[in-house]
């Protein structure tokens, strides 16, 4: 088979899976649509005993964590200073950006009443740990906007708002990582008031803290995937040196989880722990299969080095971190008498939520700037009749050499 021909094929799988995604989202929307027509009720599975399923569960306390990759990856970069780690930023922000936005959908789908949602702003209950992780969403979303924003305006060749978004990109750093950690973390405090009904292998005082550890891990097991599966399925550059770098944290991230679980459970908990033989089971493949099976490869440099069996560690945690949460927010306080089961319409939004977040992600990478290396690199404040200038005048860099910029590029 020709260049040309594996080409062409790589376009036309590239189109056929864009329009499968584009199929879901349309499915999703239709769905959503259903639901606000005839409500939560007609729709959902959800009733008194279960007010949270699956939208909850994934949309929400599952896919925040699954989007801290941006604030994990930039306070990395930013205020601890590990510069060589800055081409994996910007998908970071993208994959984060995208998440929070889906969030904020999945939550106004789930709310009884999503033409009120607004008044959350007008009416502050600061005792309530909702109206903490709503602030700290919406704030944080806003902060993810801004960031992803400079990738924007570099196509579209808008040097002012570069210069003006340069400026504040560590001030955005900062308020990333410090709204993130509280809500992060809040997301655990929400638990901490179903005493007798989360069950005592998940409910202890320290979930605000081991969600916001498991928070950082999962952040950096989704760059690992996203940019391993970025240089498999659209050509990437191969940022394997990078991801090595990742690997060494994770075993002390991962070590700092598994202890402070261990320790809560056998010192803050009370028992008994195994008298369900279904959440006992949950219990050993989230925690085994999920963080110790990781940690242990993660420790070994042949698996931190190679790149499949790198991705399949990280997947690991990403699985362990998915399954934490539904415990956490749905299997751990099922009655066994009446079980909650997701309707149609309920795991149809949530595909499309999926697909929805993937498919942005690809077309946002294919058309815009994001997996430059070093962006950060070209002086903005260059005038533009400057920049225009070739072999005499140059755009100027710290460091690097750039090739002069070209109009709309």
């Amino acid at each position: 088979m020709t260049t040309t021909q594996l080409v062409v094929n790589e376009i036309k799988g590239y189109h056929r899976f864009v329009k499968f995604l584009i199929f879901l989202v349309l499915v999703a929307a239709v769905a959503s649509m259903a639901r606000f027509i005839f409500g939560l009720g007609a729709t959902t599975n959800l009733n008194d005993t279960y007010p949270w399923g699956l939208w909850v569960s994934f949309d929400v306390v599952t896919a925040v964590p699954l989007a801290a990759g941006a604030f994990t990856l930039g306070a990395i970069v930013h205020c601890f200073n590990i510069k060589k780690l800055e081409p994996l930023v910007r998908p970071a922000i993208v994959t984060g950006f995208l998440g929070y936005s889906l969030v904020a959908i999945g939550l106004l789908l789930d709310l009884g009443q999503p033409h009120k949602g607004w008044q959350v702003l007008r009416y502050w209950n600061l005792h309530s740990p909702m109206f903490e992780v709503s602030m700290c969403v919406m704030a944080y979303t806003t902060v993810l906007f801004l960031e992803f924003l400079s990738p924007v305006a570099e196509k579209f060749g808008w040097h002012l708002p570069l210069r003006v978004l340069r400026w504040l990109e560590m001030p955005l750093v900062v308020a990333a990582a410090a709204i993130s950690t509280l809500h992060q973390s809040t997301l655990g405090t929400f638990f901490l008031i179903a005493v007798d009904k989360l069950h005592n292998l998940w409910y202890n005082p320290l979930l605000p803290l081991l969600f916001w550890v498991s928070a950082i891990s999962t952040g950096m097991c989704i760059i690992i995937v996203e940019a391993t599966s970025c240089h498999k399925w659209m050509g990437q550059p191969n940022e394997g040196v990078l991801l090595r770098t990742l690997a060494k944290v994770l075993p002390w991230t991962l070590g700092l989880y598994i202890t402070i679980r261990v320790y809560s459970l056998l010192a803050l908990s009370n028992g008994p722990f195994f008298d369900q033989p279904v959440l006992t089971l949950l219990f050993f493949l989230e925690l085994g299969i999920g963080f110790i099976l990781p940690f242990i490869m993660f420790t070994q440099k042949s698996v931190r080095n190679d790149d499949r069996r790198r991705v399949t560690a990280a997947l690991l945690v990403i699985f362990g971190v998915v399954l934490n949460r539904f415990n956490v927010s749905m299997f751990g306080m099922m009655d066994p008498n009446q079980i909650y089961y997701p309707s149609i319409i309920e795991s149809l939004v949530t595909i499309g939520i999926i697909a929805g977040h993937i498919l942005f992600f690809v077309l946002i990478a294919r058309y815009f700037p994001i997996f430059e290396h070093h962006p950060e690199t070209v002086d903005y404040s260059i005038p533009d009749r400057l920049q225009k200038l070739d072999g005499r005048s140059k755009p100027v860099v710290r460091g690097i050499k750039a090739q002069p910029l070209k109009a709309g590029s």
